[in-house]
C-alpha cells in the first residue's frame, strides 16, 4: 500500500546508517531532489525504531548492518508496528540470503551502495508509490543463483528448536545464555548442539557459524 506523503506531495524520508559521513552525503544529495523531505537520521537500530515511531516517515532508507540491532530485525519491527512505512534497504550486502531475509522481514526495496544516486532516487520514488524495487546487481545475483544447480540445503535436516540453537551458537551465545533465551535447560541446549553437529557433520563453533551464514540463518 502506498505511503502517506506530506500534504504538499513531498516524500518524507528517514535515513538510517551507522556511518555519519554517508548519512551526511545522502542527506545533502536527496535534499536537492524535488519532492523529497529528509525528516530525520539515525545511527543505530534503536534510534531508527524510536524515530520511526515519532516521525512516521513515508520511506525508511535503512542500512542492513546496524551496530546494535540488525537491519533485518529493525525492518521486522518497523513493518509490524508501522506497515505503511516503506523500508528500502541500502547496503553493501547484495547476496541472496541477505536479500531474502530483508524481504521476508518486510523490505520492499533493495539498493546496493555501489549503485548510483539517480538509482536511489528512482528506488525511493518507486517504493513510496507502492511498488517494489530491486537494483540490477541484486536481480543479477538472484538470477545467477536460480540458474545454478540446486544444492541440498543442509539446514533442512534440522528441527525448529535446533535451528534456533544454531542461530544463537553462530551469533556467539554461550550455553547459559541460550538456555535463558529459549527457556530450556543447559543439558537440553547441549543435546541440541550435539545433534546439530552430528546432523551437519560440523564439529566446531566456527564451522557452525560459517554454515549459518552460508544458509542465510544469520548475517555475515
Amino acid at each position: 500500500m502506498p505511503g502517506r506523503t506530506a500534504s504538499d506531495g513531498r516524500i518524507r524520508i528517514l535515513l538510517a546508517d551507522d556511518h555519519a559521513i554517508l548519512r551526511l552525503s545522502l542527506r545533502e544529495f536527496l535534499a536537492r531532489e524535488q519532492g523529497f523531505e529528509i525528516v530525520g537520521e539515525a545511527g543505530t537500530g534503536a534510534e531508527t525504531l524510536a524515530l520511526a515511531d515519532s516521525l512516521d516517515p513515508d520511506v525508511l532508507v535503512l542500512d542492513v548492518a546496524m551496530p546494535d540491532l540488525s537491519g533485518i530485525e529493525v525492518t521486522r519491527r518497523v513493518h509490524d508496528a508501522h506497515p505503511r512505512i516503506r523500508v528500502l534497504a541500502l547496503t553493501g550486502h547484495g547476496d541472496r540470503p541477505t536479500v531474502q531475509q530483508m524481504v521476508r522481514a518486510g523490505a520492499v526495496g533493495y539498493v546496493v551502495k555501489t549503485g548510483t544516486g539517480p538509482e536511489l532516487v528512482s528506488a525511493i520514488r518507486a517504493v513510496a508509490s507502492g511498488q517494489s524495487y530491486l537494483s540490477p546487481e541484486v536481480t543479477s545475483s538472484l538470477l545467477a543463483d536460480i540458474r545454478e544447480p540446486q544444492r541440498q540445503a543442509g539446514s533442512d535436516v534440522l528441527g525448529r528448536r535446533e535451528l534456533q540453537v544454531l542461530r544463537l551458537v553462530a551469533e556467539g551465545e554461550r550455553t547459559a545464555e541460550i538456555a535463558e533465551r529459549l527457556h530450556i535447560s543447559h543439558a537440553t541446549v547441549e543435546t541440541h548442539r550435539r545433534n546439530i553437529m552430528r546432523k551437519l557433520d560440523l564439529h566446531t563453533a566456527a564451522a557452525l557459524t560459517k554454515f549459518a551464514i552460508r544458509e542465510g540463518l544469520i548475517e555475515p
